[in-house]
């Protein structure tokens, strides 16, 4: 009896490999650049991860304690969820972001479509795209030694030459799991013990450099190309996160497939687009592209002989033939409009501008170049201005010319990324001795009837007049004294990024418009 057989359907593969194992092995190797990001950025990041992964594993204990499943939190999934959300957030953030971000990528994402293996795509990243989309200023507030600064990202884009060793090492400014050395280590580790295999990393990193080569702008620059695949959380997306095996195809060629879609939107993601994340939308997008890759890319069985005769009909349902082709025209639609219309748009963005500047400046005739204001943005390259304002940069400075020539002042262009719902640009004039002649926005996107009451005539008009080094913030009301500015009641933090735009508008016309 000792030696029956154990007869069950196929398949009949055994392997020793469990869930436990492997998700244990995917949080070791996600050690190295976790040890690296705390080492760097210090205990706020430390913070973050502790709340992610606890959020991430309470979230699963009261789920399977209300919908009497068994107790799951042991097979350390969601502890990998809660990991991964963590290093792919600015350190410094509030403890509710990864909060949030966790319960909702394991309540919605994972456990309301079944638990583990029947969620349709990756929830550590759906959590990602979540606070994205909810919190954009707040997830790319990135710093640095407690400093704002921009991302590498950026800087490549303003067409800045990096330090590549900070970069691979994680020292430069970013997310907290921005080491490309720790990621490599990681996803090199977990490769070797087979916690996954090399068909989507490979593809998905070789189609991304070979985009950027073609698209990137500085050809075949192999500095250039390796600097932006070890930036912009590829390599983790690559071999962290497209690697799902729930959300990933079954075959080798449908990974290779799989990998060189998201290489390919990645790069072009970057390239092209405006969001914060490339990486994480392509991986989402490619999750939902698997259920066909695996429909059509099936490997032969063996001793198969094709039919004769060819089945009438197509395979793929009309609902998804009607999809893809609303899909695409819309595409082509959308892309059509912004090609048509990008020139206009600019110039009506130009003619804002003008009209924003002659608000500020009445009494100026024209607008003209001032030689150091333009040495000046152009070394700032489009990075943060000094440290005492926030998340500020200065976009343009003119100086402001009466109908007799004579220079009366200047206007300057400068943008918060501190505005509660996104930037605020806003243009300053200031007199020739230092006065504010006023302020006018061209960009404010805040909560109407609290933050978009910066915009009121009211407000703005307290600058006006006004002669002083610096403005301070009042958030009690009832200012006397000169240099101080009341809040908006209930946008203190719009009123605050705007009094940071004058502040930085005023040091920079002190320091380089005489």
């Amino acid at each position: 009896m000792a030696k029956l057989y154990n007869v069950s359907s196929s398949p009949h593969v055994r392997s020793k490999l469990t869930t436990e194992n492997v998700m244990f092995a995917v949080v070791l190797s996600l050690l190295p650049t976790t040890l690296i990001g705390v080492r760097v950025h210090g205990i706020n990041a430390l913070i973050t991860i502790l709340c992610a992964i606890a959020a991430a594993v309470l979230t699963e204990f009261i789920f399977d304690k209300i919908t009497h499943k068994p107790n799951t939190i042991r097979d350390f999934s969601a502890v990998v969820t809660g990991l991964l959300l963590a290093l792919c957030m600015p350190e410094g953030t509030s403890p509710v972001l990864p909060i949030l971000g966790s319960v909702f990528a394991i309540l919605v994402v994972k456990n309301l479509f079944g638990g583990l293996g029947k969620n349709f795509m990756n929830p550590a990243l759906a959590g990602r795209c979540f606070l994205l989309i909810s919190f954009g200023t707040a997830m790319t507030n990135y710093k640095l030694d407690a400093v704002s600064a921009a991302t590498p990202l950026v800087d490549l884009a303003n067409g800045a030459r990096l330090d590549l060793a900070s970069i691979i090492l994680g020292t430069s400014n970013g997310v907290i799991g921005s080491s490309a050395l720790g990621l490599l280590i990681g996803g090199l580790f977990l490769w070797c013990i087979g916690g996954i295999t090399i068909e989507i990393p490979a593809a998905a990193i070789a189609s991304f450099a070979i985009m950027i080569a073609l698209f990137g702008g500085q050809g075949l620059d192999p500095l250039f190309i390796l600097t932006h695949v070890c930036t912009g959380g590829i390599l983790m997306g690559a071999f962290f996160m497209a690697t799902d095996p729930v959300t990933s195809p079954v075959t080798s060629t449908g990974q290779i497939v799989f990998g060189i879609i998201v290489g390919v939107l990645s790069a072009l993601f970057r390239i092209k687009g405006s969001a914060a994340d490339s990486v994480s939308y392509a991986i989402i997008i490619s999750n939902l592209m698997v259920p066909l890759i695996d429909e059509y890319i099936v490997p032969k069985p063996f001793g198969h002989r094709a039919q004769k005769e060819k089945t009438s009909g197509s395979k793929v349902p009309r609902s998804a033939v009607v999809l893809c082709a609303i899909t695409l025209l819309a595409g082509l639609a959308l892309s059509g409009i912004f090609a048509m219309t990008k020139d206009t748009i600019a110039e009506q963005k130009a003619a804002a501008a003008a009209e924003s500047y002659k608000a500020v400046l009445p009494d100026a005739d024209s607008f003209k170049s001032n030689e150091a204001m333009d040495a000046a943005i152009a070394e700032l390259n489009g990075e943060t201005y000094g440290t005492d304002f926030g998340k500020v940069t200065i976009n343009e400075a003119y100086d402001a010319v009466d109908a007799s020539g004579n220079v009366i002042g200047s206007v300057i262009s400068v943008t918060s990324g501190d505005g509660f719902d996104g930037n605020v640009t806003v243009a300053v004039g200031i007199l020739s001795d230092g006065t504010v002649s006023g302020i006018d926005f061209t960009e404010l996107h805040e909560t109407a009837g609290m933050g978009m009451r910066c915009g009121e005539d009211e407000w703005k008009g307290q600058f006006a007049g006004r002669n002083v080094p610096k403005f301070n913030l009042n958030k009690a009301g009832g200012s006397t004294s000169e240099d101080e500015i009341d809040s908006v009641s209930g946008a203190s933090v719009t009123s605050g990024a705007v009094v940071n735009a004058v502040n930085a508008a005023l040091d920079f016309f002190a320091s380089n418009a005489n």
